[in-house]
């Protein structure tokens, strides 16, 4: 698993190839028993979000559309 560092890195390489995506909900960084990795949230399926980037697991998680609540 990836050092904080390196899922730093690896989020903005990840933001930069999913700039645009409607159903991209946020893009974060995960820890995990052995480091951290970068867990995307999604509104459907998630198909095409990469499951490693410059080394670093993504973990897709299908969280459904997102509402503003006042």
């Amino acid at each position: 698993m990836a050092d904080l560092q390196q899922a730093r890195t690896a989020k903005e390489s990840l933001r930069r190839t999913l700039a645009g995506r409607a159903d991209v909900r946020g893009i974060g960084i995960a820890p995990a028993s052995d480091g951290y990795g970068l867990q995307v949230n999604v509104d459907s399926d998630g198909a095409g979000v990469p499951r490693r980037v410059d080394g670093v697991d993504v973990r897709v998680r299908v969280v459904g559309a997102v509402h503003a609540q006042a």
